[in-house]
């Protein structure tokens, strides 16, 4: 079987009923078939809490920008808002090896949820969240401290979160403790907040071009979106 079997395959399987660790995908950093598959059954070993379809939207996207010769650090970063803030939901996802580097809590925008997330906008003064396929960009020093602007890659989803100023920041209002304390995390006006513990170490990880994805079964995003649709 040829090696560049594309995301469709994946999509097919798991359409079948097929679990993720036997779906495959076109990786340019697999070679073959069985590590195609090795890759996704060590991602789902790793990681029980990440869903099926917000791992395969991820790859999808992954998979595409790769294909544009982008992300040549093959890290995957993955947002899943349909689990709630109190609630770690985002990975930062070796795709050469399938090692999970980072998972953690991130905040939400003011506007999107209390504490599940329910609502989005790609509007400005929303203090909503975006949905969609990101790259990351540059990082520098902000109110926040140490941040990373964003480019959003869906039209009316995400594609004026770089005007918007939705970025990724430390927010001390995001940890652990706080979610015990409070049955949630903080909120942002829209960015992605991230634990001053955290922040230092997967904002200079992920900076400069990788593939984020911010996840949730928006059918509309999901049919739309020129990143979730399969390889040709």
């Amino acid at each position: 079987m040829a090696a560049n079997l594309n995301i469709a395959a994946a999509a097919i399987f798991l359409a079948a009923g097929f679990s993720a660790n036997q779906a495959v995908f076109a990786s340019p950093v697999a070679t073959n078939l069985s590590a195609q598959r090795l890759i996704i059954q060590k991602i789902e070993k790793q990681n029980p809490q990440l869903s099926e379809n917000a791992l395969l939207a991820g790859v999808r996207a992954y998979d595409h920008l790769r294909a544009d010769g982008k992300d040549n650090q093959q890290l995957l970063t993955i947002v899943n808002f349909n689990r709630p803030s109190n609630e770690k939901r985002l990975w930062v996802l070796n795709m050469a090896n399938g090692d999970t580097q980072y998972f953690t809590y991130v905040a939400q925008g003011q506007n999107t949820g209390l504490n599940v997330a329910k609502h989005f906008s790609n509007v400005a003064n929303t203090h909503e969240s975006s949905i969609g396929v990101y790259l990351t960009g540059k990082t520098y020093y902000g109110k926040d401290g140490h941040s990373m602007r964003l480019h959003g890659l869906d039209k009316g989803f995400n594609s004026n979160v770089f005007k918007r100023y939705i970025v990724m920041h430390p927010a001390w209002y995001v940890s652990k403790s706080f979610a015990e304390k409070y049955g949630r995390i903080g909120r942002t006006y829209g960015c992605f907040g991230l634990s001053e513990r955290m922040a230092p170490k997967i904002i200079p990880t992920i900076k400069n071009g990788t593939v984020m994805v911010a996840y949730y079964p928006n059918k509309q995003w999901l049919a739309t979106s020129p990143y979730e649709q399969p390889l040709s």
